[in-house]
């Protein structure tokens, strides 16, 4: 049976419309059915999840990928800080990477939702919509989903001239009139950062300051505007903000604005089968990717603070690694 049918597990980022898988074709195996058995099986089909697919592969290990192709940088239009790669947008990255990895025969790829994960006396049952698999090992690479203050506007800037990370995207806004939506420490923290690249920076604390004396003599020092009043809206164009609208009718022309949001596991099924978490709410990991779970690793932006594609690749490509040794060294 032949389909258009990219194979993935767990779903990804939330919101927007799943991405085009693109014109690749992959070929399903008439023997992929319910109980059908994997060496292991990776929740998630994007940058690490592709990345330990390929690392198994390699390997010569029977692999499911299972993804629902959202991703949560699918609005950023492009990737940066990623040697050989550099200004590529993600797409066209993951598109290459799964076409890259459809290349090893023992990989399978999936277009689905994991709904369940289950302990079993071999390893693993993992249910994908209707159907059931099972598996030795287990690979959350599931990402996070951004829980973007309730400011109109802003959702539609995200990753576009709403940023998080100056690594990722500071220099092509290096200059440019920018502000920094934070208070209290973390928006101290963020807005010492980003001064390394603009010296036309506001700080915006959105309502009152909840800033130190100190913090606000520092960032006085280093020419750091603070406007308290409460954002009304972000006017943009396309995603390129344009002014920041208070409440009091003022507005702010500006090119770029930072913001550390809140996240969430976009997936819950590591926390219900039992995974740690961090206290900064990340699944807890080991240098080698594994979990507090034997049997279960996970890698990616699920796992650190570290949000870049390079990064979720090297800890893809590590986790794929350890699994293989593992059962390497439970099989001989």
């Amino acid at each position: 049976m032949t389909r258009g049918h990219f194979l993935a597990i767990c779903a990804g980022a939330a919101g927007a419309q799943a991405l085009p898988l693109g014109a690749l074709t992959y070929t399903i195996p008439e023997a992929m059915n319910e109980h059908k058995r994997y060496d292991v099986i990776i929740v998630g089909g994007s940058y690490a999840g592709l990345a330990t697919g390929m690392a198994l592969g390699r390997a010569l290990r029977r692999v499911l990928i299972v993804d629902s192709g959202l991703p949560c940088n699918r609005q950023t239009p492009h990737s940066h800080n990623f040697i050989t790669q550099d200004g590529v947008p993600p797409l066209e990255i993951a598109a290459l990477a799964r076409q890259q990895v459809a290349r090893y025969g023992t990989v399978e790829l999936m277009n689905g939702t994991v709904t369940e994960v289950m302990r079993s006396a071999q390893g693993f049952d993992v249910q994908v919509d209707s159907l059931v698999f099972s598996a030795t090992k287990l690979v959350f690479a599931t990402g996070v989903r951004d829980v973007l203050p309730d400011i109109p506007g802003l959702a539609a800037c995200w990753g576009i001239s709403v940023l998080h990370c100056p690594y990722c995207h500071g220099y092509e806004v290096r200059d440019e009139v920018t502000g920094v939506l934070g208070n209290g420490e973390r928006g101290f923290e963020l807005a010492r950062l980003i001064s390394n690249w603009t010296k036309d920076l506001t700080l915006f604390t959105n309502g009152p300051s909840t800033l130190s004396a100190e913090q606000v003599t520092k960032l006085y020092e280093h020419h750091i505007r603070v406007v308290e009043t409460a954002i009304a809206e972000l006017e943009h164009v396309e995603g390129q903000i344009e002014q920041v609208h208070f409440m009091d009718g003022k507005a702010a022309a500006i090119k770029a604005l930072y913001s550390l949001t809140a996240f969430e596991q976009h997936c819950s099924i590591p926390q219900r089968l039992g995974c740690e978490l961090t206290q900064e709410g990340y699944i807890q990991v080991d240098p080698q990717q594994r979990t507090n779970l034997h049997g279960v690793y996970a890698c990616g932006d699920a796992t650190t603070r570290l949000r870049t594609v390079a990064n979720a690749v090297a800890m893809g490509t590590t986790a794929g690694m350890m699994v293989n040794k593992e059962l390497i060294a439970e099989e001989f």
